[in-house]
């Protein structure tokens, strides 16, 4: 028997060349010899599942290993893969749909982690579309709809609870003809890129950078190392992959490793990749998430031409997202990641870890098309959201959606819900892509997009023609008129009403965390503070901030808290309680003097 040494160094040969043929690959030799229009006809494409076929363990990370170079191993060739049978329509005969949700974020566990440990959250942390996505909304009646995407719209008015001022929405209701019992995820070509840097070495539940400053001691089990929550997360994930599926892992530090070849799983031993990640990632060095990224779409550019009606081309990125060595930039990564999601098919999941999640950063990243985020509240949700969110976490649709206002007498002035909201223009709103979203008692999760519009005129009605693509190319259009309510306060759907409610609890809050933030660089009382020293830290390297709550923003945010208990049972739904405990979580540690007393109790 080789020892682990040898047999690591044995499998890097096997990778970069004539091991191939141990992953069951069509033929042999260089990439170029692959792409050979006269293939060896005697080889044969395996069942996917068949435990015939000579499983891998192609792992070739050495524990300890710095991270580095941009290896360029064969992914184990051109294999070809067979999609999974889709399932047999349910015994009931039941023609529910699925439905969609915008892109972007998919929660906001940072937001919330934060607010329960006592800091303030960034105001990234609370996405409109991540706070709608932990909700399941009537989306309204888009008649018979038997296409990917049919839209459908409800319109509101309703004074503001602050000031008064009468309001006008529309819900953009994302809809879907696909029948539950017959939707399946794609075919996966996935490569997992983990960040082993010196700050996932850190607690969970602390700021890495508090070392720095700032420090303060959260309350409850702050024991676990954000790196564990990150390996187990990736052993779930590799449970919920298919035979035909293909993986890849890439670790990066200060510089990036190609741990895991992309190969498909039914030729790979996952178990002992599984003991790999549980027992080879250490923690340790910078945060070059540019040459992670890098190293994953080298793997996946080989399948950029693969059929988008079939197969799903993805990284998913566990990080804290705190860069500071290779590319920092966020225009220059986000427009990197754009190109690579326009031109090679390759879309981007990010996962972040830790209270200190960068979601400034990754909101960045994520506003291109086929992205999204998800925040790791805890190891236990992220199982449970893995084991029934899987396919939607990795299924886009729908890209490129706009809406069009054809009014004279209306504009629009916001939008919620839509990673592309600052790109919207009086007359056109946009979002990059829509993905797959499971329904649930007539609602579908995360499934508006809402629309704040300003009434230049009397006029009542105005037409919205919505143009989008699938996944395949083809291009779709529909146009309809709907008429706003007269009178000041009228709510077409249950729907609308609770987007309209989510949206200014949303808008208040991100208020608060700004001024709060502001507040904290102004002079002190007694004299003249000391700012942070900027150049301490890099761009992306965060401090915390401990959870205050000033002057005005509390008799607010007081005041809505009532308006937010009242819609909420108007609405009828029990999971808006979750948003009053933020609140009272909010108020509770504003008016408790205990944090400015002498001893520091």
């Amino acid at each position: 028997m080789v020892d682990g040494n040898s047999r690591r160094s044995y499998i890097k040969l096997l990778a970069a060349g004539a091991g191939t043929a141990l992953a069951g690959c069509s033929s042999l030799g260089s990439p170029e010899d692959r792409d050979d229009p006269t293939p060896d006809t005697t080889t044969e494409t395996p069942t996917p599942g068949d435990p015939s076929v000579a499983k891998i363990d192609d792992w070739q990370y050495e524990p300890g290993e710095t991270a580095g170079g941009h290896s360029q191993s064969s992914g184990g060739g051109q294999a070809t893969a067979t999609s999974a049978p889709a399932p047999a329509s349910s015994a009931s005969g039941s023609t529910e749909s699925i439905g969609l949700s915008a892109g972007g974020a998919k929660d906001i566990a940072t937001f919330r982690r934060n607010v329960e440990e006592g800091y303030l959250p960034q105001p990234q942390s609370l996405a409109y579309e991540g706070l709608f996505y932990d909700y399941y909304f009537d989306t309204g009646s888009a008649g018979s709809c038997s296409s990917t995407f049919c839209p459908a719209y409800s319109p509101a008015v309703t004074p503001d609870p602050l000031s008064g001022e009468t309001e006008r929405y529309f819900t953009v209701g994302l809809h879907s003809g696909i029948d539950e019992s017959e939707f399946e995820r794609k075919q996966l070509n996935l490569v997992v890129v983990l960040d082993i840097s010196g700050s996932m070495g850190s607690s969970f539940s602390e700021y890495y950078y508090d070392r720095f400053g700032n420090r303060h001691e959260p309350e409850g089990d702050t024991d676990t190392e954000k790196i564990e929550v990150a390996r187990q997360a990736l052993v779930d994930l590799t449970e919920q992959l298919r035979p035909d599926d293909r993986l890849g892992v890439v670790l990066y530090g200060s510089d990036a490793s190609l741990a895991k070849p992309l190969r498909a799983v039914e030729r790979t031993d996952m178990d002992a990749i599984r003991d790999h990640i549980r027992e080879d990632i250490e923690a340790g060095g910078g945060t070059n998430l540019d040459a992670g990224l890098s190293t994953a779409t080298d793997q996946l550019t080989e399948y950029s031409d693969a059929d988008q009606s079939t197969t799903e081309n993805r990284m998913l990125v566990l990080t804290d997202a705190m860069p500071n060595l290779g590319q920092t930039d966020d225009d220059g990564l986000a427009d990197r990641l754009a190109d690579h999601a326009e031109d090679n098919n390759i879309h981007t999941t990010f996962v972040g870890v830790g209270v200190d999640f960068n979601t400034e950063l990754v909101d960045e990243l994520t506003a291109i098309r086929g992205a999204n985020y998800y925040g790791v509240h805890s190891t236990e949700e992220f199982t449970e959201r893995l084991s029934d969110g899987f396919k939607y976490m990795v299924t886009p649709l729908v890209f490129d959606l706009s809406v069009e206002l054809d009014a004279d007498g209306y504009e629009i002035a916001q939008v919620y819900g839509s990673t592309a909201a600052e790109a919207a223009t009086g007359e056109l709103m946009q979002v990059n892509t829509l993905f797959a979203s499971p329904t649930e008692d007539g609602g579908t999760r995360g499934g508006v997009v809402l629309v704040q519009v300003d009434r230049q005129s009397s006029a009542g009605t105005m037409e919205l023609k919505a143009s989008w693509e699938d996944r395949t190319g083809s291009e779709h259009e529909t146009t309809k008129t709907i008429t706003f309510p007269s009178g000041s306060s009228s709510f077409d759907t249950t729907g609308v009403r609770k987007a309209v409610l989510l949206s200014r609890y949303a808008d208040l809050l991100k208020n608060w965390m700004a001024t709060e933030r502001d507040l904290s660089l102004e002079p002190d009382e007694d004299g003249v503070a000391v700012p942070p020293d900027p150049s301490a830290l890099g761009e992306w390297e965060q401090r915390s901030e401990p959870l205050t709550l000033s002057g005005d923003h509390r008799d607010q945010l007081g005041e809505f808290r009532d308006h937010f208990a009242t819609e909420a049972d108007a609405i009828g739904d029990d999971a808006l309680n979750t948003e009053l405990e933020t609140i009272d979580t909010i108020l509770e540690t504003a008016e408790d003097p205990s944090s400015e007393t002498d001893d520091g109790t």
